[in-house]
């Protein structure tokens, strides 16, 4: 497969992903935990149908390093990103988890052989900035009042960050493999789920479709054609292409009606997703110059 190719699959995860906020509004109140195993138990059949038809189980015999990173990313992100969404705005909360591109700017400057400059430290300042703006557009009562959801938003940007950036060390481990990751973060999730929550079912047709959208793109499909983006294609050029993720997202809740669009809503998407750009400057500059 050419780096072209592998490049614009893995376009098609950031696309994906721009709609994983409208989704999740749109399937109702189920709780997260439940959420999360129904849309990878699609999204990991999925998988499990082309690892079959490729004969690829092979693929599934990975260390127990890499199972704990796979399952540990895909479990802990999504668990903390339907929680956001289910406590808190939606916008506002899927803003704060898009800090994800730039803190994947971030670790990666700490890893070895690489540095930290400082237009990444202006573009993390930049998007917090963006943060402060969108927060103060609410008021300080309602992000008081919505303080457990941010704080999961913001942690789940971490998880997906630390979950990529230390993705890079198990580079070898074939795309098939996310296949396993999804149908074992699927059963992880139904436990939680049977533990500490009460079950809820979509209410209506437009709901159930909504979960099965989450698992066949932003929870399933998308899984796949990131790992061949990131492992085939060019990593720069994705990075950079990840910050358009915010502002589609939040156009999308616009669209929607699941959010109102403001001067605030704007400005702060811009200012997170150029923040992003600034610190992903080296990345732009490589890939053009």
């Amino acid at each position: 497969m050419s780096s072209l190719r592998a490049t614009l699959i893995g376009f098609s995860a950031i696309l994906m992903w721009s709609l994983l906020a409208v989704l999740t509004v749109a399937s109702g109140a189920v709780p997260p935990f439940q959420l999360a195993a129904l849309t990878f138990a699609v999204g990991g059949l999925i998988g499990a149908a082309w690892v079959a038809w490729a004969g690829a189980w092979t693929a599934l015999r990975q260390s127990p390093a890499a199972w704990a990173l796979g399952v540990g990313g895909l479990f802990g992100y999504h668990a903390l990103y339907f929680l956001a969404l289910r406590l808190a705005p939606p916008a506002e909360a899927g803003l704060l988890n898009y800090f994800w591109p730039l803190l994947i700017v971030l670790f990666s400057g700490l890893l070895p052989g690489e540095r930290l400059r400082l237009h990444s430290v202006a573009g993390a300042l930049l998007g917090l900035v963006g943060t402060v703006i969108l927060f103060m557009g609410k008021g300080l009562a309602p992000a008081l009042q919505f303080a457990g959801g941010y704080s999961a938003a913001f942690c789940a940007a971490f998880v997906w960050s630390g979950y990529s950036v230390l993705s890079r060390r198990f580079a070898g481990v074939p795309t098939a493999a996310v296949a396993g990751f999804c149908l074992a973060t699927a059963v992880l999730a139904t436990l939680c789920h049977l533990a500490v929550e009460t079950t809820v079912w979509p209410a209506n047709g437009t709901q159930w479709l909504a979960v099965l959208a989450l698992g066949i793109g932003p929870v399933g499909i998308a899984f796949y054609t990131w790992d061949i983006g990131m492992k085939q294609g060019d990593i720069r050029l994705l990075g950079v292409g990840s910050y358009a993720a915010p502002i589609l997202s939040t156009l999308f809740l616009v669209l929607a009606g699941y959010a109102e669009a403001s001067a605030t809503l704007g400005l702060a998407a811009l200012l997170i997703a150029g923040g992003g750009l600034l610190a992903a400057k080296d990345m732009l500059r490589k890939k053009t110059g």
